[in-house]
């Protein structure tokens, strides 16, 4: 399992969410970003850190840092291994007395964690590839209609097709737009679409 390194881009919100957030994260060395739909109160808690507010009192994932550091657990990384019917799953890699281990999480809940342990962010490269999103750059030259042989298609194939090229533009709209929660919107219908032709 070849892992990436990524960092958090931002939070971004719509109105169509009911309160969730897109978290985004980029590539340390790549060109992709990871939209990951998290809820309001993760998104507050991964916010906060970020900007160095401290609340009044400890929110949980506070609460678990005083508790690791009262305890001499040390959190190493956060991987986000696993995506099953588009729910992401992740890993807290932790050490205490020398013994390594790895508790199951959300990753809203360990990306919360991580940042309050300065520990690196990790997405498998198999999750990156499925479900990263990255803007299409046309090479030079390139025709926008380059025409399909009609003997190598068929009708339902086309509009297949068709279908697939409007979703990608208006995923690169999204991108250029910095609307993550719609880029991972059609990204999941783009993917849907694929798997299902």
């Amino acid at each position: 399992m070849r892992k990436l390194q990524v960092d958090i881009l931002g939070l971004s919100t719509s109105p169509h969410t009911n309160g969730a957030y897109a978290l985004i994260l980029y590539e340390l060395e790549g060109k992709r970003k990871l939209p990951i739909i998290i809820g309001g109160f993760e998104a507050q808690a991964i916010a906060l850190k970020l900007e160095n507010i401290k609340p009044p009192r400890p929110f949980t994932h506070d609460l678990f840092k005083n508790i690791a550091d009262a305890f001499h657990l040390h959190v190493n990384e956060i991987i986000i291994d696993e995506l099953h019917n588009e729910t992401f799953y992740a890993k807290v890699v932790c050490e205490v007395n020398g013994e390594v281990h790895e508790i199951d999480a959300r990753p809203s809940d360990a990306i919360a964690i991580a940042v309050r342990f300065n520990a690196p962010l990790f997405v498998t490269e198999e999750i990156m590839n499925e479900a990263g999103i990255k803007e299409e750059q046309k090479e030079e030259g390139e025709d926008d209609d380059v025409p399909l042989e009609p003997e190598e298609t068929t009708p339902s194939l086309l509009r297949t097709e068709a279908v697939l090229e409007e979703l990608q533009s208006e995923l690169n709209d999204a991108i250029n737009n910095e609307n993550y929660e719609e880029a991972a919107r059609l990204r999941d219908e783009i993917s849907r679409l694929k798997s299902s032709s």
